[in-house]
């Protein structure tokens, strides 16, 4: 009952309070950063589609750490979540400075997200560690690709972006020596497709 507990607190913070981050936001605080108006708009819309990123991340490791019997996992997933609340803090009040908005569909996105985190959980933990394996592989390719297209004055952005991206691939290193199983080709290509989805429509919505 407290796991559970603890997971609908978890929810309601992601979704409704404030993130507060543990680690200061990787901007300079000379840094000026000076956008046309469809820059801007641009690059809150990336900055939208990385908090919905951040959103999920919480909803999968939360389920994730619910579905477990080892506490040395749930620790992990629990410290791994903690570690992504910085980035949902950061994509948050990026895209306050920006002057736009989270996605209007973050609860849909979080119930989706916590429903394939149990989902992954209940197949057991190493499988449940590949996913989380082939989700930062993804998300890191995402974030480069991101880097890619956001404006080159945007510093702001880009230095969060590429601050998410390193920590991604420590978290993908983490799965991996943890014992992650790798996934079948059909499943990688199943969460591209849902990846997709969500991404396209949160740029927008």
């Amino acid at each position: 009952m407290d796991r559970l507990l603890g997971a609908a607190d978890s929810a309601l913070k992601t979704l409704f309070s404030k993130p507060r981050a543990t680690r200061a936001c990787p901007v300079l605080p000379a840094d000026d950063t000076l956008l046309e108006p469809g820059e801007r708009k641009h690059a809150a819309a990336l900055m939208r589609v990385n908090h919905v990123g951040e959103v999920c991340a919480q909803a999968l490791y939360t389920a994730q750490g619910l579905s477990t019997g080892d506490p040395l996992l749930r620790r992990h997933f629990e410290k791994a979540a903690a570690e992504e609340t910085d980035h949902l803090a950061w994509t948050a009040d990026r895209l306050a400075q920006l002057g736009d908005r989270p996605s209007l569909l973050n609860p849909l996105w979080y119930a989706g997200a916590f429903g394939l985190g149990l989902l992954a959980g209940r197949l057991g933990d190493r499988v449940s560690l590949g996913f989380v394996l082939e989700t930062e592989r993804q998300v890191e390719a995402h974030l480069q690709g991101h880097l890619d297209r956001l404006p080159a004055a945007d510093h702001a952005s880009r230095a969060i972006v590429a601050q998410m991206k390193t920590d991604e691939a420590a978290h993908a290193a983490q799965a991996l020596n943890a014992g992650a199983a790798e996934l079948p080709a059909a499943a990688k290509l199943l969460m591209r497709a849902a990846a997709k989805v969500m991404t396209t429509t949160a740029h927008y919505i």
